[in-house]
């Protein structure tokens, strides 16, 4: 099994220096999204006062610019990142070198050395999250043996985007640690293996009302208009990365059509059956691939569902 050289380094030896007093100085370190829109870049700097740019030149500004414009709709949201654990040299982990392991089936969920691959980081992402203030609620082995999701939210508005892109810079640190790298391939294993989504879970304060059935059929309405521009936005190469995924099969829509429909996996849009039986709550959108930029997501959501015009066609993203 190939190992990272970071994970061989001693962590004992390092925390002596953690350890150290720093005076009235921090180590501010700096994240942004990378010019592909789905890597993560970072560098440290040493600083005695309050940081306070935002990072005016990514899509983060057009999102909360569009927010601000329905901030009296509360728009929340919910977002079910799947990822995969690979070794260094891009083998799933766990995975025999020679073939392929057991057939899908219990691995969701599941319990044992044989079923859960990478617990450890896993778990030891869920409390760093935690410690560092991120939405993150909840985690669980994926239906792909080495694949895993964890869930962030809900958040209102522009800080969805903020919550996810911080887990996942997060999840990379961790994983450093652990000699392991965090995969956001939507179809990391080609064949009879689910892909990778990220589930968008959507509301507004009409929808979480009584009677807020008829407002999320509304909203799947003017969704099923606009299909073709979802897609585009959904993932960072305008659809392509998605068309590996998004076949009809492995509890996916197909790609080119829209559906919906009450606790249906393999819809474009889910109606939760307890929302079908409140009449009231959120949707799920299903279609988001596992490297999609949640700013993009999140306003293209809006944009659809909630502005009086039905919006501009989208950037083109997959430059």
């Amino acid at each position: 099994m190939s190992v990272a050289a970071s994970a061989k380094l001693n962590k004992t030896v390092k925390q002596q220096y953690l350890d150290l007093p720093q005076g009235d100085e921090v180590q501010a370190t700096y994240v942004w999204i990378d010019g592909s829109g789905e890597g993560l870049r970072s560098k440290t700097r040493t600083l005695d006062w309050e940081l306070k740019s935002l990072q005016e030149t990514n899509l983060r500004d057009g999102c909360r610019r569009i927010m601000s414009l329905v901030e009296k709709e509360h728009p929340w949201f919910g977002m079910e990142q799947e990822y995969t654990l690979l070794d260094c040299d891009r083998h799933p982990f766990g995975w025999p070198r020679n073939g392929f392991p057991g057939p899908q089936g219990p691995y969701y969920c599941g319990v044992g050395a044989d079923k859960a691959y990478g617990r450890d980081a896993v778990e030891a992402h869920y409390r760093a999250c935690l410690y560092a203030g991120v939405k993150i609620c909840g985690t669980n082995a994926e239906v792909m043996p080495a694949q895993w999701e964890f869930q962030v939210g809900p958040c209102e508005g522009v800080a969805m985007g903020d919550h996810l892109w911080m887990a996942r810079y997060i999840l990379h640190r961790v994983c450093e640690d652990f000699g392991l790298i965090a995969s956001f391939d939507p179809k990391p294993i080609p064949g009879n293996w689910n892909g990778a989504g990220c589930h968008t879970n959507f509301s507004t304060q009409d929808m979480r009302q009584e009677g807020g059935l008829k407002v999320i059929e509304a909203a799947i309405e003017r969704l099923a208009k606009r299909h073709h521009y979802h897609i585009r936005a959904y993932d960072p190469k305008g659809g392509r990365d998605n068309a590996r995924r998004l076949t009809g099969h492995h509890e996916t829509s197909k790609i080119d059509q829209f559906s919906a429909g009450l606790a249906d996996r393999g819809s474009s849009i889910r109606i939760p059956q307890a929302v079908g039986e409140e009449q009231k709550g959120y949707f799920e959108d299903r279609r988001p691939s596992a490297n999609c930029d949640p700013y993009i997501v999140t306003e293209a959501l809006v944009r659809t569902c909630l502005l009086k015009e039905e919006g501009e066609e989208p950037a083109d993203y997959s430059q």
